[in-house]
């Protein structure tokens, strides 16, 4: 995945450039997980590609940083965006101590996890959120886990029924949730939003 989203950098970083501009639903659940974890703490965008919502969440007054597992990815972000703080790195592993964040924006990020190792992710989200902590996760949501061919490299719908019962396995509970349906360019798939918060 790393080289896949490397080779694609420049053209992705274009592509979603704008995102903030588009959807009032998204630009909704950006702003509601703003108000949860303001002034808490760090926040980590995870999976941030070149920095444009780390921006945007830092423009709703978070303390808010960047990591993906794209060196390219945050070589665009870090010269787009030389005030704020990007990391390469894993969110499978992520460098970061136990219940350190007050929040974390996995916006589309997980989408490409098999799902035998969705549990893992959602574990490492729960032992870098310090309690009280919140994650917003957006995703392609579907009837059943699906596997389909993304751009970029392979990806996988969810039902958001099914993300919830791992994210509770791993210590996470439900705040709420968020459908909305596909707009113009957009693949034609649902959308889904799951707000969820540690104990």
């Amino acid at each position: 995945m790393t080289a896949a989203y490397d080779a694609v950098a420049v053209q992705y970083a274009e592509l979603v450039r704008d995102i903030w501009d588009g959807d009032a639903l998204d630009r909704a659940a950006w702003a509601a997980f703003a108000d949860f974890v303001r002034g808490r703490g760090p926040v980590a965008d995870l999976g941030c590609g070149p920095g444009h919502l780390t921006a945007h969440l830092r423009s709703l007054g978070l303390d808010a940083f960047g990591v993906d597992v794209s060196p390219e990815m945050v070589s665009l972000a870090r010269a787009a965006l030389p005030d704020l703080r990007f990391e390469v790195g894993s969110m499978a592993a992520l460098d970061l101590p136990d219940a350190s964040l007050a929040g974390i924006l996995s916006w589309y990020s997980v989408i490409h996890t098999p799902p035998a190792e969705m549990l893992g992710y959602f574990a490492e989200f729960t032992r870098t959120l310090a309690p009280g902590g919140h994650v917003l996760l957006g995703c392609f949501e579907g009837a059943s886990v699906t596997e389909f061919d993304h751009k970029v490299t392979t990806a996988y719908r969810w039902p958001l029924d099914e993300l919830m019962a791992l994210a509770a396995a791993a210590g996470l509970v439900e705040v709420g949730r968020m459908y909305r349906e596909a707009t113009e360019g957009e693949r034609p798939f649902r959308q889904g939003r799951l707000l969820l918060r540690k104990p």
